[in-house]
């Protein structure tokens, strides 16, 4: 149905971002190219897994069966959405990381603060003295909320 064809879509399409996201934050010597790249390629995959999929799952004319049993269409096509979306997460990982260090690294002094490795204790301290107990029991209260939904809805 509709929620099925969202979440295949959504799937396909968030890995790059994700990947860009996470090594951007972790991983001080991503560059600017690394993550152009990766988003390409991620994209590219998810769009070429959309482009195999959507005929079959509209049944199309010539699609309606699927594919030539054993091909390569039929194979990426029967691939669980899931799955496909772990290859493209890895494939983006991999782009980004070879990419940025194939190109130089980027100015360490202009990202003082802005990733997890260069983030000095007078910016975790900054940080910290913003919370309070509220934002705490707020944060409690999500996560109990998320994780109910979860239980809930968990088939």
């Amino acid at each position: 149905g509709l929620y099925n064809y969202l979440q295949t879509v959504q799937s396909y399409l968030a890995p790059p971002i994700f990947v860009v996201f996470f090594l951007g934050v972790f991983w001080k010597r991503m560059t600017w190219q690394g993550c152009l790249w990766a988003m390409i390629v991620g994209f590219a995959l998810g769009l070429f897994r959309l482009g195999i999929d959507t005929p079959v799952s509209l049944g199309l004319a010539g699609y309606a069966g699927g594919y030539p049993e054993g091909s390569f269409l039929w194979v990426v096509n029967r691939t669980y959405f899931q799955y496909f979306s772990v290859l493209i997460t890895l494939v983006s990982a991999l782009v980004a990381v070879a990419v940025s260090l194939a190109t130089p690294p980027p100015d360490y002094a202009t990202l003082g603060g802005l990733t997890f490795a260069t983030s000095s204790a007078a910016d975790n301290a900054e940080t910290r003295s913003g919370w309070d107990w509220r934002d705490v029991a707020g944060s409690a209260v999500v996560l109990m909320a998320i994780l109910g939904a979860y239980l809930y809805f968990r088939g």
